[in-house]
């Protein structure tokens, strides 16, 4: 597929209220260790967790809140129409509060599956769909962590294949509180590790039927 927008963004669309009202929800709830999609929901042995904090080190929550939806969905379609992609999307999943604390981070990845989802109950609305935008929003000011940058790569393969930088384009526009970025969800991305701080935020991803 050519694209030739790799990601759009809304530099500070989110007010510092609706920003800190959502950490001050997420922090309320409990959280959990963050997982890759090859673990699933099992109990994880000590030596499945230590190889899965290779490649993912984060705490999270789940959040499914109609008022949170209701602030994000304007952006995802205009960020769908304006960057040109048009991607057929119906519903989004659930809202992955996510909290980067000292040395956390979130290695090379790309939110899509090759195969649709196939849940056990046959009238899961997610069945036969795919991720097909991802939706990072800035919770904290730049200024308030150090470290955690959120980086690009645009080819598209593992870039752990081949470490070329030149490839690589790190996302400053998300820096500002209430930032969002929005990008199809076949894009290699990472979250490089916290040096001091915290950083907290919002992830949603937006699925579809699969490409044709």
């Amino acid at each position: 597929m050519n694209i030739s927008n790799y990601y759009w963004y809304f530099k500070s669309a989110l007010t510092p209220r609706f920003c800190d009202e959502v950490i001050k929800y997420g922090l309320s709830q409990a959280e959990t260790m963050a997982r890759t999609g090859g673990y699933g929901n099992k109990k994880l042995s000590k030596e499945e967790v230590k190889n899965l904090q290779r490649k993912r080190k984060s705490d999270l929550v789940w959040l499914n809140d109609t008022w949170i939806y209701k602030e994000l969905h304007p952006f995802v379609h205009q960020a769908n129409r304006n960057a040109g992609w048009n991607f057929d999307w119906e519903r989004s999943e659930s809202c992955q509060f996510t909290k980067y604390k000292l040395n956390q981070f979130y290695d090379w990845h790309c939110d899509s599956w090759d195969k649709p989802y196939e849940r056990k109950n046959k009238n899961d609305p997610d069945n036969g769909r795919i991720r097909k935008l991802s939706m990072t929003c800035q919770l904290t000011d730049g200024s308030e962590y150090k470290g955690g940058e959120l980086e690009f790569d645009f080819r598209n393969y593992d870039p752990h294949m081949r470490d070329e930088s030149k490839h690589r384009i790190q996302c400053k526009e998300i820096l500002p509180k209430g930032s969002i970025i929005i990008f199809p969800s076949f894009v290699w991305h990472r979250v490089k590790p916290v040096t001091s701080g915290t950083r907290y935020s919002l992830v949603v991803w937006h699925l579809g039927r699969p490409f044709r």
